[in-house]
């Protein structure tokens, strides 16, 4: 990401004084983009050192100063940062990492009147706070909230690389990641055949030690998102859900805060579990009929982070594309990343996009200068030498 970056800062002084076409042959007009300022720069503890760098990179490459604040639970490697950014020469005060928690560090930096734009990512009820405080002083936000995203599997699918996809796009990095595909809509022909599948292979994950040879699923990031899972999968029970598969402790691991990939059915669109964000390694799965109906219920949401669909007709792919709302979709797979495409969603899920060259305007002010080239006077008002 840094090396990506580096090449588009780099590019940007053969891009400046780009030129506007004009009506009037008298006048030239060019494009100078200019670094927007002192940035604050909110992450999240899910991808601590990824996250930043997907906003300290592009910051810096765009000649801005930066003040990094990261998640309270996880904020060691961006201090790591610091260090590197020092053994390399950045000049003091370029990189600034401040950390603390949200009301004592990210909404006074937030709020700040020195700052001049904020870039967040994070629940969606902390970036509600972030924005309040940002408004005070009328400065602009770039927004990454996390919230559900759809995988949809047509029946024309290779069964099992459909499941091991479905898996992977909820349980990689045990679900704690924005764009996991927590909400596996599956088409009815093929439903019977899929679940099996579905749990088979969720079976065969292993759940251990990170530092384990082959660990494919850890414990979660704390003992307070532990709880909360747990609330989510038991309050899934009482509403009338079935779990097919996990739901509990691995009986191998007493200790630390495990949870087994955990797969739950019998979903209705109004239960808590299908309205709201678990960020842990859940998967609901509901049924569907028609294209049509897949595509509403995939719709059914305030958010529009990113979806995926798993078909070999390449014409329903494309429609699918079209029609499902959200800023990243995934055909055949899910949750690839990439620092060269854009990243972000639709509706509430966030303003602006990350990475590729979008990423890097997110911190450029775009500065319009237009010239009078010619030798003739404006004459609109008469000469005075004329009267």
């Amino acid at each position: 990401c840094f090396e990506y970056f580096a090449d588009l800062a780099q590019a940007l002084d053969g891009k400046q004084r780009a030129p506007v076409s004009l009506p009037l042959q008298t006048f030239k007009s060019y494009v100078l983009k200019e670094p927007i300022g002192v940035v604050g720069l909110i992450t999240p503890w899910n991808y601590p050192l990824l996250m930043a760098t997907w906003k300290v990179a592009p910051a810096l490459a765009a000649g801005c100063t930066a003040v990094l604040k990261p998640s309270e639970l996880a904020s060691v490697t961006c201090l790591e940062l610091a260090d590197v950014c020092t053994e390399v020469g950045l000049p003091p005060g370029v990189l600034n990492i401040l950390t603390g928690l949200g009301g004592d560090a990210g909404g006074p930096l937030a709020s700040h009147p020195h700052v001049d734009k904020i870039a967040f990512t994070g629940s969606t009820e902390t970036g509600r706070k972030v924005m309040t405080a940002a408004a005070q002083m009328v400065k602009p936000v770039s927004y990454g909230a996390w919230w559900q995203k759809s995988c949809i599997v047509f029946e024309d699918v290779d069964i099992d690389k459909a499941a091991e996809w479905s898996l992977f796009g909820c349980f990689w990095t045990n679900g704690q990641i924005c764009s996991a595909t927590s909400r596996l809509l599956v088409q009815e022909s093929i439903a019977k055949e899929f679940l099996e599948r579905l749990v088979t292979w969720a079976s065969n994950i292993k759940v251990s030690d990170p530092f384990e040879e082959g660990c494919r699923l850890g414990p979660v990031v704390s003992q307070g998102q532990y709880a909360k899972i747990k609330k989510f999968i038991s309050t899934a029970k009482s509403e009338g859900a079935t779990i097919l598969f996990g739901g509990g402790r691995p009986k191998h691991l007493e200790k630390g805060f495990f949870i087994e990939p955990t797969i739950i059915i019998d979903v209705n669109t109004s239960m808590q579990i299908w309205r709201e964000e678990v960020f842990g390694p859940v998967l609901c799965v509901k049924i569907f009929k028609t294209e049509d109906e897949a595509i509403e219920l995939a719709n059914d949401s305030h958010y529009g982070l990113a979806g995926a669909v798993l078909s070999k007709d390449s014409e329903r792919c494309k429609r699918m594309m079209e029609a499902i709302q959200a800023g990243v979709i995934w055909v055949n797979c899910s949750q690839p990343c990439f620092c060269q495409a854009p990243w972000g969603g639709t509706k509430r899920s966030s303003f602006g996009r990350e990475l590729g060259e979008w990423g890097l305007e997110n911190y450029l002010s775009v500065k319009q200068v237009t010239e009078y080239i010619s030798d003739e006077p404006w004459g609109w008002y008469p000469s005075p030498s004329k009267l």
